[in-house]
């Protein structure tokens, strides 16, 4: 059996996660990588109802590229993601983040390998995730339906979300 049914279940799983520690941090907000991310916010949602934002990432031929997001001085930053396979767009979002002024720094995925995280530790104040296997496999692997969805049906989704 796979560790989530699909990425709003893993987005439940997740919230749990972070509602143990979202009482430390300052003037939290939920920041999704586009496009993925939003449905695993969706679940997380669920159990926490924080403001969100999204992260606008784009990959080209220079490598990865993320739009600043706007709003962000002296908050906690929870980057979500459905998952960790590589890191390159969780390292890549970081230093975006960090231009912003956050206060806290926190990377938040259903999965991410323990090789992996080791190096996300390095750029994050805090790296949650529910799912921390010894190697690294494609983030289909760990779901039972990768429901993963485009740009337009994240930004559609994101509209509908309750303030």
């Amino acid at each position: 059996m796979k560790e989530f049914a699909h990425l709003a279940d893993a987005g439940r799983q997740l919230g749990e996660r972070i509602a143990e520690r979202v009482g430390h941090w300052s003037d939290p907000i939920l920041t999704p990588v586009l496009p993925n991310g939003v449905p695993v916010v969706e679940g997380i949602r669920d159990r926490l109802h924080l403001p969100v934002r999204a992260i606008d990432v784009r990959r080209a031929d220079e490598g990865v590229v993320v739009e600043p997001v706007a709003d962000l001085v002296g908050r906690t930053a929870i980057v979500v993601d459905d998952g960790v396979e590589t890191g390159t767009i969780a390292r890549a979002v970081a230093p975006i983040m960090r231009e912003g002024m956050v206060a806290h720094l926190v990377l938040a995925v259903p999965v991410c390998s323990r090789e992996v995280l080791a190096h996300l530790a390095l750029v994050y104040d805090e790296v949650i995730a529910v799912s921390t296997p010894l190697v690294r496999r494609s983030l289909t692997w760990h779901y039972e339906d990768f429901d993963t969805v485009d740009e337009q049906e994240a930004r559609r989704r994101l509209a509908e979300l309750p303030a």
